[in-house]
């Protein structure tokens, strides 16, 4: 029952698009409605604290301190609540329990998921954002008048959507082992200077140090080079020890300007990127170059006139070069992964092709395995520089190649009038780009409905099923007849549309759920 009411819950659209759109409204700063949700959760955390500053002399609205201690911790505790749903998928992680048994023969583990599950959901709740976020509902129990404190927790919750405070506590943690060492250098100068000061000036009555913590007062407002004025030393011995406090202050003070000097200087660039990768997720098409070689300056000049073009180029002088040109530049390894992971941008929909144009054939078989390793499905073009090396791309997942002077040729024929442009390129294979092969398992519950693959109705569909790899044999069969019995632990290899194979993989699971009840 588990395992069916989970794959229920995956494989509903109504589920998942409602998942999807808090997700986005919650975590994805592309998604246009999140900046609205953002300025309204920051009006209410500054309206908190507003209400609690002026409860503290003054008397507040009761229908005031029902909205700050309700409504608002009501409201904080649904974006909470909503956060550690989207953390993690619940139902997920039971399907991959269920099917990981079954391609094991082995009974489904259902504490073991369970155990997956918990795991997942602690890991986030302990993060420290999360902590932040349960802190600030604290005050719901406004009966506790000590706990209404904690709605100075919300004010942390900024944390989470102003991006101009999360970039500059990214620039501040790169230093923090120089933060940390400075504090405690800051912390001895402290701790000595403030039983200095109290040795020297506590005996005396006219002095207005009389406790050790007015001495450690004084040493904080000393050494952070405010001086109040408010405690002074009156002897001589305590005035030398302000001296010294005083040159320690100035040292202590310099170093912390220049190390945020520091670390925004060589943190420059990468709010640069960030900047830029930011515009770029708001692009609705683009193609994406990778190198930036003789042809790619042709083949970018061409493309940019009526398209968006985005460089990726390892090399920095070369990268630099193409931002001279105009160009919209990142200096990232095209053949890393991480590279596409840090553009947070959607390929299938977003990128219109990737064209590998590095005068190095290993270069391009390497971004062209890498994009493969996440994406079956974008358009890929590369130039071949040695013949030798046709297969080794082709192998690498590339859809279209060209001989750098064939490639060249092409451009020259556009310049004269004669436009055989990408987008034409682009547009016969756009047949092709939505083809994908894929495997699905045969589960008890898909089992339940069909049993011979002639029962699959895969035709209607728009799926071909290429083969059927048989477990218990251990071979794999083409093109079986419609009487093979299909078993426990199979695999159907299927080819068509992405979008068909999507519903047909559906309509598997929900026919055995629906048969199951």
């Amino acid at each position: 029952m588990i395992v069916d009411l989970a794959y229920f819950i995956n494989t509903s659209d109504a589920y998942q698009r409602k998942k999807r759109f808090f997700y986005n409204l919650l975590e994805n700063s592309s998604y246009k409605y999140k900046k609205y949700f953002d300025i309204f959760m920051i009006t209410l955390i500054f309206a908190s604290v507003v209400i609690l500053i002026r409860e503290v002399k003054s008397h507040v609205n009761d229908d005031l301190l029902f909205f700050n201690n309700y409504i608002v911790s009501i409201i904080f505790f649904i974006e909470y609540m909503l956060r550690l749903w989207i953390s993690s998928s619940v139902t997920q992680v039971i399907i991959d329990q269920s099917e990981h048994d079954v391609m094991l023969g082995n009974k489904f583990k259902l504490l073991k998921a369970i155990k997956d599950i918990i795991i997942a959901k602690f890991k986030y709740i302990l993060s420290i954002k999360a902590i932040i976020d349960l802190l600030a509902i604290i005050p719901f129990f406004h009966q506790l008048r000590l706990l209404r404190i904690f709605i100075l927790f919300r004010v942390f919750k900024l944390f989470r959507y102003a991006k101009s405070i999360q970039t500059f506590t990214s620039v501040i943690s790169a230093k923090k082992f120089e933060f940390f060492t400075l504090l405690i250098f800051a912390s001895i100068i402290i701790f000595v200077s403030s039983v200095l000061i109290y040795v020297m000036e506590a005996n005396n009555p006219d002095s207005p140090i009389d406790t050790l913590f007015e001495a450690v007062y004084w040493s904080i407002v000393t050494i952070s080079t405010v001086g109040f004025g408010d405690i002074v030393p009156v002897t001589q011995e305590g005035r030398v020890v302000a001296m010294f406090v005083i040159v320690a202050g100035i040292g202590v003070f310099s170093f912390t300007t220049s190390l945020i000097v520091t670390s925004f200087t060589e943190k420059l660039d990468e709010i640069k990127d960030l900047k830029v990768i930011d515009d770029i997720s708001k692009l609705k098409e683009f193609y994406l170059i990778c190198g930036y070689e003789n042809v790619s300056k042709e083949v970018a000049k061409k493309l940019s006139l009526n398209n968006k073009v985005i460089i990726m180029e390892e090399d920095f002088n070369k990268s630099e070069s193409a931002k001279k040109d105009g160009f919209i530049s990142l200096n990232y390894d095209p053949g890393s992964i991480e590279s596409y992971k840090k553009l947070n941008i959607n390929i299938e929909t977003q990128v219109k092709a990737i064209l590998c144009l590095s005068h190095s054939d290993v270069e391009n078989v390497y971004t062209a395995l890498t994009v493969r390793s996440f994406n079956k499905d974008v358009f890929i073009l590369s130039i071949l520089i040695n013949k030798m090396n046709r297969n080794k791309l082709n192998f690498a997942g590339v859809n279209e190649l060209f001989y750098e002077k064939e490639l060249v040729g092409i451009i020259a024929k556009e310049f004269v009038g004669q436009p055989v442009a990408f987008e034409a390129i682009h547009a016969l294979r756009t047949n092709y780009n939505g083809i994908d092969v894929q495997e699905m398992l045969v589960s008890d519950r898909v089992l339940e409905s069909f049993v011979t693959v002639g029962q699959l109705e895969n035709k209607k569909y728009r799926i071909i099923l290429l083969g059927i790899y048989k477990k218990v044999r251990k071979r794999f069969f083409f093109n079986p007849i419609d009487s093979t019995v299909l078993e426990v632990g199979d695999y159907l290899l299927v080819i068509g549309n992405t979008q068909f194979l999507k519903e047909f993989s559906i309509y598997l699971h929900k026919k055995g759920s629906n048969n199951g009840k």
